[in-house]
């Protein structure tokens, strides 16, 4: 019997995938558990919209990333920090510290996604690689600048 999985079942298949199983383990194991449906005609279209949609979501979510990859190539972000002597920083610039000046122009990017080249520690210009998805990279550069000068 043909079954279409609607979750991954170990060492069986992952969700969507097409098999054929014995019919007694289809009726008394995977459709008892919900864990896959008969391969009939409406079920089998049903999961190529759900293919084509989960398709076009993500060339979406592509075309955006690369579309914000653009935008963020010549722009310069601002972070305020305070610092001593010779330009030190009390601390560090964090990723949620980028992240937020980032949101301040309006560009919301987890802190997950932002990956600093360095340390930053210092006063001045660092750059700063951003993820925005898997095949789309950004690196920008980050101003960081004493809070006392604001």
């Amino acid at each position: 019997m043909k079954v279409i999985l609607v979750q991954d079942v170990k060492s069986l298949g992952r969700k969507g995938d097409v098999k054929e199983v014995a019919d007694g383990y289809a009726r008394n194991f995977l459709f008892v558990k919900g864990l896959a449906v008969p391969a009939n005609a409406g079920n089998i279209n049903s999961r190529n919209h759900e293919i084509k949609l989960q398709q076009d979501r993500a060339a979406k979510e592509l075309a955006t990333a690369q579309k914000q990859a653009a935008e963020l190539a010549d722009k310069k972000i601002i972070v305020y920090a305070k610092a001593g002597d010779g330009g030190k920083l009390f601390g560090s610039v964090t990723n949620g510290d980028i992240a937020a000046a980032l949101a301040d122009m309006g560009y919301k990017i987890d802190k997950k996604k932002i990956e600093p080249l360095e340390q930053i520690k210092n006063l001045g210009q660092h750059q700063v690689q951003l993820k925005l998805y898997p095949q789309v990279q950004a690196t920008v550069t980050v101003e960081v600048c004493d809070e006392s000068k604001r």
